[in-house]
């Protein structure tokens, strides 16, 4: 199949990245030679995007950091880049907004492009209006046809797929709005059963095929978690993060106890948000 024919895909990560590991890296290379090999699409960038401080979860470090941190780990990507939008926002953003910011910035993008042509000069001579109507149609009719906008998928693992049904922490209708509006590719390996979940899931079954699981054969166990724990215990993060986020990581002694300790006691954004949202639904019943 052409290229041409193939439909273009932005592949969106959301999460902390605190910090953000060589798993995070490999996720996004996992996920493009998946979608490629279907024939049906063709990856042609990956966005990953921090969360914001308001998010509140335990140990979340400045978005300042983290955001210096991804950079430097895609500094030598071809295809891969870091977004700020997100992390700058005063206010938790819930992933379906995150996803719908991108999309629209892609379509804006692509009418920025497909403007109509230049107005002609003004003729030395007087010409018809007719003939002037003419030439123009002339011109657009050898342009191009406008491509199509390329589509945003959400690039997860399996973990995100499952805490869907985490009680609070997702917006029903969020989640519909990520399957059936966007997609999910979901990094999965042996014994996470993403398959079992999709089928206990009304909503996640009704966009099954809106959702690409791909499985992660060479796996890797990389977690933000376990290099933050490494740190505290001094231990060395070498071959788990790249060289310059270790580097960055080491001059500004961003993991520590007490680091760890920030957000303690703090209720998640989105368990704060929609529980306080259910039960005005409730009351209002």
């Amino acid at each position: 199949m052409e290229n041409s024919e193939k439909t273009e895909v932005v592949l969106l990560a959301c999460g902390s990245f605190n910090p953000i590991t060589n798993m995070h890296l490999r996720l996004f290379e996992l996920a493009k030679d998946y979608m490629n090999a279907t024939g049906k699409y063709r990856v042609i960038k990956g966005i990953i995007s921090p969360v914001g401080d308001a998010y509140k979860k335990k140990g979340l470090i400045s978005a300042h950091h983290r955001v210096i941190m991804a950079q430097l780990a895609t500094k030598d990507s071809s295809w891969v880049e870091v977004d700020t939008w997100e992390s700058l926002q005063k206010e938790w953003t819930e992933t379906a907004k995150v996803l719908r910011h991108h999309q629209e910035k892609l379509e804006a993008s692509g009418c920025d492009q497909q403007q109509d042509s230049p107005v002609l000069e003004r003729p030395g001579r007087k010409r018809k209006y007719t003939e002037q109507r003419s030439e123009l149609s002339q011109k657009k009719s050898l342009e191009p046809k406008r491509k199509d906008v390329p589509k945003v998928k959400l690039l997860c693992g399996a973990d995100l797929l499952e805490s869907f049904g985490v009680p609070n922490l997702w917006k029903s209708e969020d989640i519909a709005k990520i399957v059936g509006d966007y997609g999910l590719v979901c990094i999965t390996r042996a014994g996470n059963d993403a398959q079992k979940f999709i089928y206990e899931s009304d909503v996640l079954w009704k966009h099954q095929t809106n959702i690409h699981l791909v499985n992660e054969w060479i796996t890797n166990d990389i977690s933000s978690t376990k290099i933050r724990r490494a740190l505290r215990r001094g231990q060395s993060i070498r071959y788990l993060v790249p060289d310059l986020v270790q580097e960055y990581i080491e001059k500004h002694d961003l993991y520590s106890a007490e680091s760890e300790e920030r957000n303690v006691g703090v209720i998640l954004a989105p368990l704060q948000r929609n529980t306080v949202d259910t039960n005005s639904k409730t009351a209002t019943a």
